[in-house]
């Protein structure tokens, strides 16, 4: 009896205990998985081969510029991208169909500072219209980019339908990304067959040389897949590191400037990169500056954007906004690429991203209080489950974890355990995934020219004529 009541009691800790343990082993697993996907050729940077050292020179290193072409990596974030993954900015090959998605790009987000933060004021006056709730920060942001965007692409507000579609568009790219969800090919399709439709309602001329259909393809990956996903994925960090800290919301809160706001967006970018891993091919031999080190063309080189951003810094673990001003000061150079590196393709909002989530931050901070007992995590998961506590005028930040305590505490429990199962799922799920993209080959396909892309049934345009 006292054998089993034994045996009894160990397995009883082992669960109790699951909170604290599996999850990081299943993340352990999940990050062997998909680590073979390129089997022994990929590179990963910095690492054993490449150093800290030499990460900007390789990455702005011309030859270090192929996006999709060879790399088995491919398949896999062509899958979770599509449809269209093949005119993707992110995923075109330099040349003529890159020049010009990348004018049509430049053209779109060319507008003056004061009219980006006024749209981005109208947005979230429009969306958030929270209560006293728990509400997940990448849900609440979400409609409000969704929001921003449609205006952006065609100059009038979006109306509920468009917004609506765009959020199920993008929700499912991010879902499935994250290995929390299978693909929902459906939800995209919709939204594809409703760009289709009012390609000639655009503010801007579309890229020359894709037919209509590579167009859509073209509005629906750029503007409402990345652009809509980055954005609620960088408010969601932001606001769930004011959400920990009540310091630094009362800190801004009376911060006529934006300076330090900036810091605090510069660190919440260096400590939570949207960027896991952006992988490049070589197009050409790369010899590395005084190194003997040598990247023979084709190989699969995965920069590290986490790792980067925590050499060099003191203590790199720790949110410290202070550390920037001394940086600013110091005019030193930094491992700090949130929008990529300059040589090579930057992320084309990285004017515009900084100066929207500034206003987002100060129009929430200005109307609620948040407060937190979730995990924090750069993949998010969780999609930052958080308090929306409406101000009245003088209600300090700290106040509502006395008011809130019980609500947070089962918060906090009840994300530990959502981190259970959600761990296995990402694993099955991912897993599954994997394999799937591996048997459709899409980006393999495509460039072997046996049509690897996955077309929806009605992404017609009426009155149109397919451009050659």
């Amino acid at each position: 009896m006292l054998i089993k009541a034994g045996s009894a009691g160990a397995f009883i800790a082992a669960v109790v205990s699951l909170p604290w343990w599996l999850p990081g082993r299943i993340v352990a697993l999940r990050v062997r998985v998909f680590a073979r996907i390129n089997g022994d050729a990929a590179i990963t940077v910095p690492g054993d081969l490449v150093g800290v050292e030499q990460f900007k020179e390789l990455y702005s290193h011309p030859a270090a510029g192929g996006r999709s072409k060879g790399a088995a990596l491919s398949d896999l974030f062509w899958y979770w991208l599509s449809p269209g993954a093949e005119v993707h900015q992110e995923h075109l090959e330099a040349g003529e169909r890159y020049d010009a998605v990348a004018k049509a790009t430049r053209a779109f987000l060319a507008v003056r500072r004061r009219e980006a933060e006024d749209l981005t004021r109208r947005c979230v006056a429009s969306e958030v219209r929270a209560g006293r709730e728990l509400v997940r920060l990448r849900d609440l942001m979400m409609p409000v980019w969704a929001a921003f965007y449609y205006e952006l692409v065609f100059g009038r507000p979006c109306p509920p339908e468009a917004r609506d579609l765009i959020v199920g568009n993008a929700n499912d790219v991010v879902t499935a990304l994250k290995c929390c969800g299978l693909r929902h090919m459906d939800k995209r399709h919709r939204l594809t067959a409703y760009l289709a439709e009012r390609l000639d309602e655009v503010r801007c001329p579309l890229p020359e040389g894709l037919s209509a259909r590579e167009q859509v393809f073209y509005l629906q990956g750029t503007f409402f897949n990345t652009a809509v996903v980055q954005m609620s994925e960088a408010m969601a960090h932001l606001l769930m590191v004011f959400a920990q800290r009540p310091e630094l919301q009362d800190k801004v809160r009376a911060d006529d400037d934006d300076h330090y706001l900036d810091q605090v967006i510069a660190e919440t970018l260096r400590l939570y990169p949207l960027f896991g891993i952006a992988h490049r091919v070589t197009t050409d031999d790369i010899e590395l500056t005084g190194t003997g080190v040598r990247i023979p063309e084709g190989s699969v080189v995965c920069f590290d954007y986490p790792r980067i951003h925590r050499e060099g810094f003191t203590d790199p673990d720790r949110f410290d906004p202070d550390r920037w001003s001394s940086v600013r000061t110091s005019g030193r150079d930094v491992n700090h690429i949130p929008f990529g590196v300059a040589a090579n393709r930057p992320c084309p909002a990285w004017r515009m991203a900084p100066i929207t989530m500034r206003v987002a931050a100060r129009e929430i901070l200005r109307r609620y209080v948040l407060t937190t007992s979730a995990s924090h995590t750069r993949s998010l998961p969780n999609r930052g489950p958080a308090l929306l506590i409406p101000r009245d005028g003088q209600v300090s930040a700290a106040r509502p974890t006395l008011l809130y305590r019980p609500a947070l505490m089962l918060m906090r429990l009840r994300d530990r355990w959502e981190d259970v199962w959600r761990s296995l799922v990402q694993l099955v799920l991912g897993t599954a995934m994997v394999l799937h993209a591996r048997r459709l080959r899409l980006c393999e396909r495509h460039f072997s020219g046996t049509s690897g892309a996955e077309i929806p049934h009605a992404p017609t345009c009426p009155g149109r004529r397919e451009q050659r």
